[in-house]
C-alpha cells in the first residue's frame, strides 16, 4: 500500500483521525526504554522494535504514524551524555516512521513536547527551547512530515514557541495540553483560554493529552468544545483517574507496599489500567461531542487502539482478532465442546 494524498484536514473532515501516542510506556515496558529519564535511545538501539510497534499500532486502527522523538531533543540528550547522538535520533526516528506509513496509507506526523527547560523568567532558557524545536521541526520538514505534533505541554510560553516554529515551516499543527490537578498550565494561562489563544495563532487542531484518564479528561474536552471552533483533540491516558485523582501521577495504591517511593507513577500503574471498553466508551463520548482527533498516550496499548476505532464504527485489521465469547471454552454458545465439559466451565466462572 502506498502513502494517501488525503492530508491531515481531509480526514478530519471526513472520518476523523485516530493517533496512538503510547510508545514511551508501552516501550519501557517491554524492555527498551529507562524509566527516568525516558530518553528513545531505541531508536538507534534497536529501530526494528520501535518498526515493529509503529505497525502493531498502525494494524489496531491508528491512522497516524507518530515518529518517536518525544523526549529526543537537545536538553533530554544531554542528560544521558548522548547530545552527539541527537539528529541522527531524530533522522531515524522520522524515517523509521515514515516507512510506515507508505505501508499502511497513514499519516505520518513529526513530534516535539515539553523540554523541562523552559523558564518564564530566563530569556536564555526561552532562546534555548527555540533553537531545541528549529532542530527537531526542521529535521521533520526536510522528511516530509505530513503534519506536527506538540505534546504534553505545561506553560503556555513554551506552547506558543513551538507553534510558532511549525507555523514558520508552513505545517500543520497538532497541540494539545497537559491539565495537571489544576487546568492552569504552569505559567497562569488556564487550558482553556490557552487553547482560544492558539487556535488565533493558526493551531489546526487544540485540545489534551496525557496526565488524565478518561473519567477526568472528559469533562475538560466537554468545555473546550464550547470555548474553541476549531478541531479539538483528546488523547487521555487509559488509567482509572477519579475527583480525588484527577490525574496518573496522583494516584496512590495503599494495598501494596513494595512501590518504590510509595507512588504508583511511572512504574506501578498496572492495577489502574482501564480496560478496552473503557476506552472504547470514551472514544464514543468524544465522536457524540464532535470530536474528530482522538488517541491514548502513555500507558496505551495496540488494544485501546482497536476499542477506539470500533467505537468510531470502523474495522481495523486487527478487528480480524476482536473478541468471539460465542466461542469460548467457559462462555460459547455455538458448539465445538462436549455438553458436559461446557457446562462445568460455565458453572465454574459462575464461582469466580
Amino acid at each position: 500500500m502506498t502513502r494517501s494524498v488525503r492530508s491531515l484536514q481531509d480526514r478530519l473532515e471526513a472520518e476523523g483521525v485516530i493517533c496512538a501516542e503510547g510508545y514511551l510506556f508501552e516501550l519501557e515496558r517491554r524492555g527498551y526504554v529507562q524509566a527516568g529519564p525516558f530518553v528513545p535511545e531505541v531508536v538507534l538501539d534497536h529501530p526494528e522494535v520501535v518498526q515493529g510497534l509503529h505497525r502493531e499500532f498502525a494494524h489496531a486502527g491508528s491512522d497516524v504514524v507518530l515518529a518517536f522523538t518525544y523526549y529526543g531533543h537537545r536538553e533530554k540528550m544531554r542528560l544521558v551524555g548522548k547530545e552527539h547522538l541527537l539528529e541522527p535520533l531524530n533522522r531515524e526516528a522520522l524515517k523509521l516512521a515514515s516507512e510506515v506509513a507508505e505501508e499502511f496509507g497513514s499519516l505520518v506526523a513529526g513530534n516535539v513536547c515539553n523540554t523541562n527547560h523552559w523558564s518564564p523568567n530566563d530569556p536564555q532558557s526561552q532562546r534555548d527551547v527555540r533553537a531545541m524545536y528549529e532542530e527537531q521541526i526542521g529535521w521533520a520538514a526536510e522528511a516530509g512530515v505530513d503534519f506536527i505534533v506538540s505534546e504534553t505541554n505545561d506553560y503556555f510560553g513554551e506552547t506558543a514557541t513551538a507553534l510558532e516554529v511549525i507555523k514558520a515551516h508552513g505545517l500543520p499543527a497538532v497541540v494539545t495540553l497537559s491539565a495537571h490537578r489544576d487546568p492552569t498550565l504552569w505559567d497562569g494561562v488556564p487550558v482553556l483560554e490557552a487553547a482560544k489563544r492558539l487556535e488565533q495563532a493558526g493551531a489546526d487542531v487544540v485540545g489534551l493529552n496525557c496526565m488524565r484518564g478518561p473519567a477526568t479528561m472528559l469533562s475538560l474536552v466537554q468545555e473546550l468544545r464550547l470555548a474553541v471552533s476549531c478541531h479539538i483533540a483528546a488523547l487521555p491516558v487509559p488509567y482509572r483517574t477519579d475527583a480525588a485523582h484527577p490525574t496518573f501521577q496522583s494516584l496512590d495504591d495503599p494495598t501494596c507496599g513494595c512501590i518504590p517511593g510509595e507512588r504508583p507513577f511511572p512504574t506501578a500503574l498496572d492495577p489502574f489500567t482501564c480496560n478496552r471498553y473503557e476506552v472504547g466508551a470514551f472514544a464514543s463520548d468524544c465522536w457524540d461531542l464532535g470530536l474528530r482527533y482522538i488517541g491514548v498516550c502513555c500507558g496505551g496499548a495496540p488494544h485501546h487502539v482497536r476499542a477506539m476505532a470500533e467505537a468510531w464504527g470502523r474495522q481495523p485489521a486487527a478487528s480480524r482478532y476482536s473478541p468471539d465469547m460465542t466461542r469460548h471454552a467457559f462462555f460459547g454458545t455455538s458448539g465445538g465442546s462436549s455438553t458436559d465439559t461446557t457446562e462445568r466451565n460455565r458453572a465454574h466462572a459462575g464461582e469466580l
